[in-house]
């Protein structure tokens, strides 16, 4: 009776609360409208007209007024922002940086409204009688770094009209036509892939075109200017921050012919009636690497040619975005097409996209000359390496990281090697490797990824539009070539997680990873550029200059000791930090052949304003990632093979330059 009393009043007090927990106020969703049209194959009424002036390098500000038709009797316009951006690959569209917006009829200014739900698209209200409404507004660069990608210097700037334009709701993009006028800077020269260029003094005009082919078409412009014809009606722009850094060498640009000849063989077909490369030496504006079907955006740094050997590590990029005039804009993932930068995109055959176009950057530098062969392969071997030491494999696909642009928004990780970035990239590169391995092993050597190449690529010679494809066709094709259980390859290697690092093309090529103290030259002169310090293969980290970590390895000796990103290592046993002392000390705590022990590896590591000595527990040596051929006899291989020119004298002529290293 005791307890039963007791427990009375706790009952009580339940039952109440359940009373009051019910009588709670309980709202209903209110339903979502969509109040944006899709987009519909049908041509928009008229031709908008697009003026811009980005003369402004000052304060990095394009002023833009902008004017498009209506429809006859029309009560409202839906403008919208350009949100998911082609090679960007998740919704990019900087609309924080369009400020000022106005809208006008008759001169006279109008209502608009931001969507509620699609806070990219602009309800414009009509009166009656109106026959275009005239938007102004200003597209504010950002002026450093931290507030997102510098596109306006002095010296130049890269304009790209989705971040400062408009287009109709409703309509394909190309569906919509423009007219297009950007006012430079005095005595700046523009270079882009629009027809019809016409200069008056310091205002250029274009010819009229359609929104979808203005997008992908972006402007490099500067003071300092000069120009290569490269063959086959691709020609190389370069903007510089200074004059003297235009001065290429002639086996300079005859590399870049060669890139150019070399696409041409492999693809069996040139897709667009003329290519810009777009490049500026320049450590001022952001840095980019962004395919277009017709011309390609690029930043190397400002030495590229005058430290001709010193940038060879980094000369992938301009073959890397080459390629994808074949790989990606031509040939496109069906649902990474889409009709409107409204649709999202999606990213499930990205490693077709990017995957096999990072294959072919790689394989063209090899071929054309612009990387030597030591650096390709030292590319493959960081690749190939890092992914025998990536614990993310096992619970994240490779299919999964082509997602990872839409909702990782391409920020800096915590722990990179277990969240795994964007590897579609390079393992999907390496699985396409492995694709040419087989394809080569198969046949006896009488067949190639180049075939593949020649029957994906090779279709429809001179057309510059885009032709979807689902995996069921690469499938196809390289049945064609070779009977494989290619579909459970790919399902294997791509989309099921828990795979082994993906070493089989390297294996097949008559290579193998193997691990050696010193860097490969790849690593080494990435290094040595960043003025860094990769131990990521080692105790699990990456320095900067000063000794700040900027990764930890997941389950690495450093981050089981605590050592994680933002720390910084002031000291290794009781000495300063340098990159030399701690190689030094890692070397030392190395375990002897004989199974004596080594020097213990402790450092002086600060996080915040706490100081902590701290002991990692590591006796592996320093390790970095190399290729070694194993194949017997002096035959080239499989891997060799694939990096050899196709050209006339191509081949004799890499000899020589690989005798001259």
């Amino acid at each position: 009776m005791i307890k039963t009393l007791a427990a009375a009043p706790l009952f009580l007090a339940l039952s109440v609360s359940t009373q009051a927990l019910a009588a709670n106020s309980a709202p209903m969703a209110v339903p979502i409208t969509q109040t944006v049209p899709d987009a519909r194959d049908v041509a928009y009424p008229g031709t908008m007209a697009l003026d811009i002036d980005a003369s402004d390098v000052q304060r990095g500000a394009y002023r833009v007024t902008q004017t498009i038709p209506v429809a006859a009797d029309a009560k409202e316009l839906i403008l919208l922002f350009p949100q998911w951006l082609p090679g960007n690959h998740g919704p990019r569209g900087p609309l924080a940086e369009l400020v000022g917006v106005q809208f006008f009829v008759d001169g006279k200014p109008v209502e608009w409204k931001r969507d509620r739900v699609e806070v990219f698209a602009f309800h414009v209200m009509l009166p009656a009688g109106a026959k275009e409404v005239v938007a102004k507004f200003v597209h504010t660069s950002p002026l450093a770094s931290n507030e997102g990608r510098i596109t306006m210097t002095p010296e130049m700037l890269n304009l790209q009209w989705e971040k400062m334009s408009l287009y109709p709701a409703g309509h394909y993009v190309r569906r919509i036509k423009v007219k297009p006028a950007v006012t430079l800077p005095q005595g700046w020269t523009p270079a882009t892939a629009l027809d019809g260029m016409s200069m008056a003094g310091n205002r250029v005009t274009w010819a009229e075109t359609d929104y979808e082919t203005l997008v992908d078409s972006p402007i490099f412009a500067g003071k300092n200017f000069r120009k290569w014809d490269l063959g086959q009606n691709v020609t190389l722009n370069v903007v510089s921050d200074k004059p003297e850094q235009l001065e290429a060498k002639p086996e300079h640009i005859a590399a870049h012919k060669a890139l150019v000849e070399e696409a041409r063989l492999a693809f069996g077909a040139n897709h667009f009636d003329h290519y810009e490369f777009l490049l500026a030496l320049s450590d001022k504006i952001g840095g980019i690497g962004l395919e277009h079907h017709r011309s390609s955006e690029n930043q190397l740094e400002p030495e590229a040619f005058t430290e001709w050997a010193k940038q060879e590590w980094d000369r992938n990029l301009l073959p890397h975005e080459y390629a994808h005039s074949w790989s990606g804009k031509f040939r496109r993932p069906s649902r990474l097409w889409t009709p409107d930068y409204r649709q999202p995109m999606q990213g499930d055959l990205l490693w077709t996209y990017e995957g096999q176009d990072q294959f072919w950057g790689l394989v063209l530098a090899g071929r054309s000359g612009m990387q030597g062969k030591d650096i390709v392969l030292g590319m493959l071997a960081a690749w190939a390496g890092g992914y025998t030491q990536q614990p993310g494999r096992e619970w994240r696909s490779v299919e999964d990281t082509g997602f990872d642009p839409v909702f990782a928004s391409r920020k800096a990780k915590p722990y990179s090697s277990l969240a795994r970035n964007e590897d579609y990239y390079t393992e999907g590169a390496l699985v396409w490797l492995e694709i040419d391995q087989i394809l080569r092993e198969g046949t006896g050597g009488k067949k190639s990824i180049d075939d593949f190449a020649q029957s994906f690529f090779g279709m429809n010679p001179g057309d510059w539009g885009q032709i979807p494809f689902e995996v069921d066709e690469i499938v196809t094709k390289l049945n064609a070539l070779y009977p494989y259980d290619w579909a459970k390859l790919i399902d294997t290697r791509i989309n099921q997680p828990g795979q082994p690092a993906p070493l089989n093309g390297i294996e097949k090529g008559g290579y193998k990873l193997v691990w050696k103290e010193e860097p490969n030259p790849f690593t080494k002169a990435a290094m040595d550029f960043g003025k860094g310090l990769a131990l990521g293969n080692s105790i699990g980290i990456s320095l900067d200059k000063d000794g700040k970590v900027t990764g930890s390895r997941w389950d690495s000796p450093a981050f089981n000791a605590g050592i994680v990103t933002g720390a910084q290592v002031t000291a290794v046993n009781g000495v300063a930090y340098s990159a030399d002392e701690l190689k030094k000390a890692i070397t030392a705590a190395k375990s002897g052949a004989d199974g004596s022990a080594g020097t213990p590896l402790d450092l002086l590591v600060k996080r915040g304003s706490r100081f902590d000595t701290i002991r990692i527990d590591y006796k592996d040596g320093l390790r970095y990632p190399w290729l070694e051929r194993v194949a017997p006899g002096k035959a080239p291989t499989g891997l060799d093979l694939l990096l050899t020119p196709k050209r006339p004298g191509g081949a004799a002529a890499a000899a020589a330059a690989a005798k001259k290293k």
